[in-house]
């Protein structure tokens, strides 16, 4: 019998009660044998809680009697978790028949692997791929992140065109499978990053450091998307915006990020500059708070940052070129047409 590692299910939940109530039906009724499920609250103020407690009694609760973000709000929660694989699972998904077992068949074939994702698609277009990491996660140069079948804002058709397991850049924090213990010897999540990208960055840590990421097509969750802050939102702009050029600081050394950072900052000025004169303000602001971010992290918070202890570990899904430019000004909208795929 294949070795069955235990897993726990941990749902990170803020104020999602009508969430918990759509789609924990879903990962209730997950066959794989050895698990637990549990929900972290993270200093809800609705009634999440009790009506948990209410109609879903086999639920293991975790309480956090602040907000405290994605990423130490997950910290918290999992260092309460002993099983061997945890999920980081978004409140707002609907996980499907057998998602566990095949990447768990994963994590049994290689002791490197630290994290995978399932094909993450389009819970209300369900043929689609899901802006959060769609069929695997990938960076380009300048550290913009886009996915295996999502390029920016374009979202292909799932017509079964990335359906190889393979390495990864990074694994959707949507529907995170992670090696428990490698996220607490990695330090988790950088709190400071409090939501957004984090889990990007937790996956260049792991790379740098020796670890494999994956994304296993076989598994397939339906995501919403946008469940807290939404696309919309000034803030989601400026967390976007700042902890990507955090993330870069922290993981390339000397000459290169000097360049990256620099190109990037340009970059960022055009795309506000163009959104300002398009009448667009908020948007503006929103990048100028970011940097402003970011020069704030470096003088005040940078030596308290987690940064990779070792850097000697091979690189998958990076993109030696700029996604700017192949998707912009080539008008490339799909993955395909800028990583060739092996047929």
């Amino acid at each position: 019998m294949p070795h069955q590692p235990s897993v726990a299910i941990v749902i990170l939940n803020w104020n999602g009660k009508k969430y918990l109530a759509d789609f924990l039906p879903s990962v209730l009724a997950s066959t794989y044998p050895n698990l637990n499920v549990y929900v972290a609250d993270n200093g809800s103020t609705d009634d999440s809680l009790e009506f948990l407690e209410s109609n879903f009694p086999q639920v293991k609760i975790l309480v956090n009697p602040q907000n405290d973000g994605f990423a130490a709000g997950y910290n918290k929660a999992l260092s309460h978790i002993k099983e061997d694989i945890s999920i980081l699972l978004n409140s707002d998904v609907e996980v499907t028949p057998g998602w566990i077992e095949p990447i768990i068949s994963l994590f049994n074939q290689d002791a490197l692997l630290a994290a995978v994702q399932p094909k993450v698609l389009n819970y209300y277009k369900r043929d689609h791929f899901e802006y959060a990491g769609a069929a695997g996660g990938w960076i380009d140069r300048y550290g913009y992140p886009f996915s295996r079948g999502r390029i920016f804002d374009k979202l292909e058709k799932d017509e079964h065109q990335y359906d190889d397991s393979t390495r990864v850049f990074w694994a959707s924090g949507a529907a995170m499978f992670i090696r428990t213990e490698i996220f607490k010897k990695m330090g988790g999540f950088d709190p400071f990053f409090f939501a957004h990208q984090e889990e990007i960055d937790l996956c260049w840590r792991m790379q740098l450091e020796g670890y494999h990421i994956m994304i296993c097509p076989s598994s397939v969750v339906y995501h919403i998307g946008g469940g807290t802050l939404t696309k919309e939102n000034p803030q989601k702009t400026v967390l976007n915006f700042r902890n990507n050029l955090i993330m870069l600081f922290k993981n390339l050394c000397g000459l290169e990020r000097i360049m990256v950072i620099g190109f990037r900052f340009l970059l960022d000025a055009i795309s506000a500059w163009k959104s300002l004169l398009s009448g667009n303000a908020s948007y503006f602001m929103a990048v100028i708070k970011a940097h402003a971010g970011f020069f704030s992290w470096l003088l005040l918070y940078r030596s308290k940052s987690l940064y990779a202890k070792n850097r000697t570990g091979e690189i998958s899904g990076k993109f030696d070129g700029n996604i700017v430019i192949e998707h912009f000004l080539k008008g490339k909208n799909r993955f395909s047409e800028i990583i060739p795929t092996k047929k």
